[in-house]
């Protein structure tokens, strides 16, 4: 195992507020790091100070000598060029004037990733969208081939199926002697490709073997552990400040020990770094509607020769909560707006509810004025809100949506992503609504901030309309998916998107094998008796000890792993033995319990034939 790159003792902030503080990172091949953390903590900056773009303030960064590099921005820049090739060939730096054959060939294997991404190398750059111009700059990294791949929030503009061909792609090429660290709020795309998670907390880096899915069940145990140690050490520190205001006892000799201690828990408990607030989010339902809330019958539209929708029959009922699927440009936002009744239909009927409050949430945040302040968005000439029939103060409002009363006053064009993403969200559960409309809710959200939308909309009495390319915030919202099958036909499935996944039909090369194998079914088929062997039947006893000693072993792998110290107290050849003995016990537990269901299925036919 190769160390790639190490930080030690790295320190870098930003005006007041540290980045990095003290941090320590190594890096060795064959790792795929995801990099979490509540925004604004420094992710973005420790990809920089990596990819040598910044500079650490203080502490050391050592690189492996001819180690390669390729890193993706969060917003990549393109040179302006007359097309996609054009602009990566100059942004990748490489020289076609000086004909030679290896330059060639990266321009071939440029193309075939531009191709694997869905893109026309000859395309115009002026016209292209942000998601193809993400897509551009992801297979021009993969096309470079370098030891290290850097991506900063690569999954956003990107639909479901551009995802899916970024996780095979790292999981095919990231592997063995190349890493990758990548920085995303997308939890299926961590646990999918992660053997490792590091969290940015506080300036602090910490380490989690594992995917994301193992790092949450860590973590929890982590945070339960840490309130009870601040409980306990703010009742000391209480304790100590009641005894140093007696004052006379205080200046004894015997006692200045005492003095001193005290003196360092002050200075403990000013430099001690709370964690971050979370998002308080409350939704008003506003008014009951109508049982049905919109009903499309036979509606077809169509824009020149591309056909959007065609003969939907579709019935939205109060307290639905539907989710929108399909790749990008497939037609969703232009669905809502026939859902709505936004958009006249070319033919076909769209009736809707009764006693509609409708709030909507667009992905182009184009319902903010870039010159209004935060809180004059919120609550424009008044500082009251009213949620649910109770007043409330826009600067506490404001509060729950981490925004501090310094930022109240900041205008929408001076906000970062998120926090536009926050303050329209903010906006929208300060109305009366009873449908919620959420056209692409999660991009720019950290994991803390969109679990909490996720819990809030489970709760919401509303009816929900959600448009997301995040799969496991739609398997934990929706009940019901529509979902696009091709030439303007609309298809709705019950369930998220794993339901989705499962009951959609096959593409024709899949359906036609069935039918190619099919055997004729005998007109006198045997009866064939099902029984346990006695070989099954011990291993089906043994099983769930086994699982049991595995499941152990593994955890306490996990435990030693995320020890504070680890990293630098061993090797790389051990913390490499380490990682793929838990990924080897993840998979044995895994093949463990699908023999244990076939061994149970097995048998409960054994005891009814």
């Amino acid at each position: 195992m190769t160390t790639f790159l190490t930080l030690q003792d790295a320190e870098l902030a930003f005006g007041d507020q540290p980045l990095l503080d003290h941090a320590n990172l190594t890096v060795a091949d064959g790792e795929r790091i995801g990099v979490i953390g509540r925004n604004g903590t420094g992710k973005s900056s420790l990809l920089r100070v990596i990819a040598g773009v910044d500079k650490l303030d203080d502490g050391s960064k050592t690189i492996m000598d001819g180690l390669g590099i390729a890193y993706v921005e969060q917003e990549p820049f393109l040179p302006p060029a007359p097309s996609i090739r054009d602009s990566l060939i100059a942004r990748a730096g490489l020289d076609l004037e000086n004909d030679d054959q290896l330059k060639w060939q990266q321009i071939a294997r440029l193309e075939e990733y531009l191709h694997r991404f869905g893109l026309d190398a000859e395309r115009a750059l002026d016209g292209a969208s942000g998601g193809e111009r993400k897509r551009a700059a992801l297979a021009l990294a993969f096309a470079l081939n370098k030891d290290l791949l850097l991506l900063d929030e690569p999954t956003n503009h990107l639909d479901i199926e551009g995802i899916l061909i970024l996780e095979d792609l790292i999981k095919n090429q990231y592997r063995g002697s190349k890493s990758l660290m990548v920085i995303t709020h997308d939890r299926a795309f961590l646990d999918s490709v992660s053997t490792r998670i590091i969290e940015l907390d506080r300036g602090v880096l910490r380490s989690y073997p594992g995917n994301f899915e193992a790092y949450e069940n860590r973590k929890e145990q982590e945070l339960y552990a840490e309130d009870i140690a601040r409980r306990k050490f703010d009742k000391f520190w209480a304790q100590e400040e009641v005894w140093i205001r007696k004052g006379i006892e205080a200046r004894r000799t015997r006692n200045e020990g005492r003095v001193r201690r005290l003196e360092r828990l002050r200075e403990e408990r000013a430099a001690r770094r709370d964690r971050l607030g979370q998002i308080n989010l409350n939704i008003d339902a506003g008014m009951k509607s109508g049982k049905i809330v919109a009903e499309l019958e036979k509606v077809s539209l169509s824009f020149g020769n591309k056909v959007i929708v065609k003969d939907l029959n579709f019935k939205l009922l109060r307290g639905d909560r539907l989710g929108l699927v399909g790749h990008n440009g497939v037609g969703k936002s232009t669905l809502i707006s026939l859902i709505l009744g936004k958009r006249v239909p070319d033919s076909g009927t769209v009736k809707l509810g009764t006693n509609l409050q409708i709030a909507y949430f667009d992905q182009l945040r184009a319902q903010l004025d870039p010159n209004k302040t935060v809180a004059e968005t919120i609550s424009p000439g008044s500082e009251w809100i009213e949620i649910g029939g109770s007043k409330k103060h826009v600067m506490a409002y404001l509060g729950d949506f981490l925004f501090p009363p310094r930022r109240a006053n900041v205008p929408v064009s001076n906000l970062s992503g998120g926090e536009r993403n926050r303050l329209l969200l903010a906006r929208l559960f300060a109305l009366p609504a009873n449908l919620l409309v959420l056209d692409e809710p999660t991009n720019d959200l950290d994991i803390d901030s969109l679990e909490l939308l996720e819990q809030t909309l489970q709760t919401y009495p509303g009816t929900l309309i959600l448009v997301s390319h995040d799969r496991r915030f739609l398997d934990n919202v929706v009940t019901e998916v529509l979902a696009p099958e091709g030439n303007g036909l609309w298809r709705e499935y019950v369930g998220g998107y794993s339901d989705w996944v499962h009951y959609r039909p096959k593409k024709e090369t899949e359906s036609i094998k069935p039918e190619i194998k099919e055997k004729p079914i005998p007109k006198k088929p045997k009866t064939v008796k099902i029984k346990l062997t006695y070989k099954e039947n011990k291993e089906l006893e043994n099983l769930p000890g086994q699982l049991m000693q595995m499941e152990a072993d593994r955890d306490a792998l996990i435990e030693a792993m995320s020890a504070p110290d680890y990293y630098s107290n061993h090797s790389a050849q051990q913390i490499k033995e380490q990682t793929e003995a838990i990924e080897k016990l993840n998979i044995e537990i895994n093949t463990g319990y699908e023999r244990w269901d076939e061994l149970e299925n097995k048998k409960a036919l054994a005891e009814q034939s």
